[in-house]
């Protein structure tokens, strides 16, 4: 008797380290996965000179990652299903950081948007994959890490750009910029990758189709994760602008406006799942839906650039765990947590691809004040709607050894 407790103990404790280790590992993923947004986006100016493309048309082809991104996500949760969660995020991943180096290679308007069109779509996929894996520890370990594994995102976007800033300063090519840092990123991606859940379809599994629409599940939470990132392209893309024109901020200030944005959110989806464990989802969603609202508030009756600027930074504030904590809900939200976890992506791709353009018309109809008052009028929605989130009773109990469904580690 005692012996059968000792190995009972013993394989929970192994159980707790295994997760942990899992933990740690789906958080180099993403951070890895961030790295590589980073270090393309601080060459963007580069890579329109090299291609010899004009402000507009480099609008255009900015718009072929998201467009890539939204049509190949739904096939992540097929090659999951073919391959395994560990080997579809292994290849996935790896297809990601080395498209890194495509983008500086187009030497035109037609190669660029190709090249970005699989930029997009090997991100799309890899970040279904991930998201997938992390929503998947988190149950097991039945506690809120979504919030710190996309903290962890933005921790590798900061590094990636940081670097890119580094090389830009020193006047370097970014065809070897980008092709070191697709190296670097792919070798620590991989290594990364051997740490994940090695999950496994049973054979009474339906694959999922290659392409179909979001599921019903994923809808309403998709509507909350559009409301959240619409808010966040708008904030990210137009801050700076809006303390320009609106307020006749100098460009320091007004590009400091956008870091701090960015910078709260960082802070809080590290500090997020603290706050997820203590009050829940839909709490932390609703408070913060109302702190968004108040900084969308503040932004439209700001007389004065520093008042701006605390809203822009309540806005990062309230909407950043919104996301990841949408992602969670999807991933518990029906029978293939693959796919219900790609049509909530899909939804909030499109909203990141249609939010810059939509205030940018808008305020070319009314003005740019009008435009943040639709931002806060999509924040305070974050309130409102924010019970669809609720996954309360719903998280399966953490298994005591490993499932039949699990693959053995490598």
């Amino acid at each position: 008797m005692s012996e059968a407790v000792g190995e009972a103990v013993g394989e929970a404790v192994y159980d707790e380290a295994r997760l942990r280790r899992a933990r740690i590992a789906v958080a180099a993923v993403f951070c890895v996965h961030g790295a590589v947004t980073g270090s393309f986006a601080t060459r963007v100016p580069w890579i329109q000179e090299h291609s010899s493309v004009g402000a507009g048309m480099l609008g255009l082809a900015l718009a072929f990652p998201a467009i890539g991104a939204s049509l190949a996500m739904p096939l992540a949760s097929r090659i999951s299903h073919r391959f395994g969660a560990r080997n579809a995020l292994r290849g996935l991943l790896a297809m990601w950081t080395l498209s890194l180096l495509l983008p500086s290679l187009a030497p035109n308007l037609l190669t660029l948007c190709l090249a970005l069109f699989v930029y997009g779509a090997t991100s799309g996929m890899s970040d279904v994959a991930m998201n997938a894996l992390g929503v998947e520890t988190e149950n097991r370990m039945r506690k809120s890490i979504m919030s710190g594994l996309h903290g962890m995102w933005s921790v590798g976007a900061l590094i990636g750009s940081a670097a890119g800033t580094v090389a830009a300063h020193l006047g370097s090519d970014a065809r070897l910029h980008h092709a070191l840092a697709a190296a670097a990123l792919t070798a620590l991606g991989l290594a990364a990758c051997q740490g994940v859940l090695d999950l496994q379809a049973t054979p009474e599994q339906e694959a999922p189709p290659r392409f179909s629409l979001p599921p019903r599940s994923a809808l309403l939470i998709g509507a909350v994760g559009f409301c959240a990132v619409f808010a966040e392209g708008a904030s990210l893309d137009w801050s700076a602008v809006y303390l320009r024109d609106v307020l006749d901020s100098s460009a320091g200030v007004a590009a400091a406006s956008t870091t701090g944005f960015t910078l709260t959110m960082a802070v809080a989806r590290l500090a997020g799942d603290a706050v997820v464990n203590r009050f829940g989802a839909v709490r932390t969603v609703r408070v913060g839906g109302v702190l968004a609202a108040l900084g969308g508030l503040l932004v439209v009756l700001a007389s004065h650039p520093l008042m701006a600027m605390g809203g822009f930074a309540l806005l990062g504030l309230g909407i950043a765990v919104v996301v990841p904590l949408a992602f969670a809900a999807a991933g518990r939200s029906g029978p293939n947590p693959s796919q219900a976890i790609a049509g909530v992506a899909t939804i909030t791709y499109t909203s990141g691809l249609i939010a810059p353009s939509a205030i940018g018309t808008l305020a070319d109809a009314t003005s740019l004040v009008t435009s943040f008052g639709l931002v806060t009028l999509l924040a305070f929605g974050l309130a409102v709607f924010a019970g669809v989130l609720r996954t309360d009773g719903r998280k399966p109990a953490r298994p005591r050894s490993p499932q039949p469904t699990e693959g053995k580690s490598r």
